[in-house]
């Protein structure tokens, strides 16, 4: 018998619209328990899928919105979101934007999860952007210490830097979500700081994100109940 769906496991829905998505979402059945929409979804719909797998289908919903702007503007964003009843959503990790989102989260079971380091990102990226000098590992563990100071109650962060972040005296009892996973075998694509799903959880991720090695799989349902046998023997 198949092992029951584990909400370890967030796939992500990177699909064009919402038909395609709650396609993929009843082909994948009970071997899914949790998804991610973000925003690419965003103008196919993506709140509407968010809301119709929470509230008919009774998945959790990750909404990857990645809010960045003046505090006034992320709390006002984040409250109109709360008001769905979805379950993580994330935002850049600058302290000031945490620290609005919570406001924006007051009195709701919303996760916010501080995005610390773009998984495809490397450090050329960073100077490219102009980011302080220094280890790509260092710069993702300072951002999660401030976003966990700041109010976050969980981070975004690659498996390389998981276990890290999991030492910090500020961490123990927050998440750890590790996107830039995949299955051994599998194509990095656009990834850059990638491990395998049991590798993430060895080093402190509480959730790993998976999109292409499931939804682009030639049997997604086999593909999501690999990892959840992994998963489980970890």
């Amino acid at each position: 018998m198949p092992l029951p769906a584990d909400d370890r496991l967030i796939v992500a829905l990177d699909v064009p619209n919402v038909v395609a998505g709650l396609d993929l979402a009843a082909r994948l059945g009970d071997s899914v328990s949790f998804y991610k929409i973000g925003l690419g979804m965003l103008t196919g719909g993506g709140l509407a899928l968010a809301n119709e797998l929470k509230h008919e289908h009774g998945k959790r919903i990750f909404l990857d919105m990645k809010f960045f702007d003046i505090p006034a503007t992320v709390e006002a964003a984040v409250r109109g979101i709360a008001q769905f009843g979805l379950d993580f959503l994330t935002v850049h990790g600058d302290p000031h934007v945490v620290r609005a989102a919570r406001e924006g989260a007051a009195g709701t079971d919303l996760k916010i999860l501080a995005v610390t380091i773009l998984t495809a990102m490397d450090r050329a990226d960073l100077d490219a952007s102009m980011i302080v000098p220094g280890a790509m590992a260092d710069i993702v563990t300072e951002r999660a210490a401030r976003a966990f100071d700041a109010g976050a109650h969980g981070v975004i962060a690659s498996p390389h830097e998981a276990a890290r972040i999991r030492a910090l005296p500020n961490a123990a009892d927050r998440l750890i979500v590790t996107p830039g996973v995949r299955p051994a075998g599998s194509a990095a694509n656009d990834q850059k700081r990638i491990a395998t799903p049991a590798e993430a959880l060895r080093n402190g991720a509480d959730h790993i994100v998976v999109g292409r090695p499931v939804w682009a799989a030639a049997d997604p349902v086999a593909a999501a109940r690999a990892i959840a046998t992994e998963l489980a023997a970890v």
